[in-house]
């Protein structure tokens, strides 16, 4: 991942394009494909993007270009985190996804220890990212 070393509260398309090493007209369709990305807009209709944002693009774009999911295994599991996160009051209060099946028959094959914890760290990656 880049390293975001100017701290802003906005960013154009461009500077999220350059950041992210993500094309802008692939940006734009993420958009239409994954509802949890609407970047807001400002008076003159431009993008402009948070570092939660970019956040969730680099995690998209680690799902479908490292990962090789597809998109509808991607919008699974970007919506899974989302649904995960529950708001009461003041307090937060965080459940885990429920995992899918191919996850639940891997721990019935003994997974490794280390994949397990794999698993654990990206499902609280992605969480974190929500926070």
């Amino acid at each position: 991942m880049k390293d975001l070393s100017i701290k802003k509260l906005y960013y154009s398309i461009s500077e999220v394009s350059k950041i992210t090493e993500v094309e802008q007209y692939v940006l734009r369709y993420w958009e239409t494909e994954f509802e949890e990305l609407k970047p807001q807009k400002n008076r003159a209709g431009n993008r402009i993007y948070t570092n939660k944002d970019i956040q969730l693009i680099l995690k998209i774009k680690s799902l479908l270009r490292d990962k090789k999911y597809t998109i509808e295994g991607a919008k699974k599991i970007v919506g899974n985190i989302d649904q995960s996160i529950d708001i009461i009051g003041s307090s937060k209060v965080i459940t885990l996804p429920d995992l899918p099946d191919n996850i639940v028959e891997s721990k019935k094959e003994k997974l490794t220890l280390n994949k397990d914890l794999a698993e654990v760290k990206e499902i609280l990656e992605m969480l974190l990212t929500k926070l």
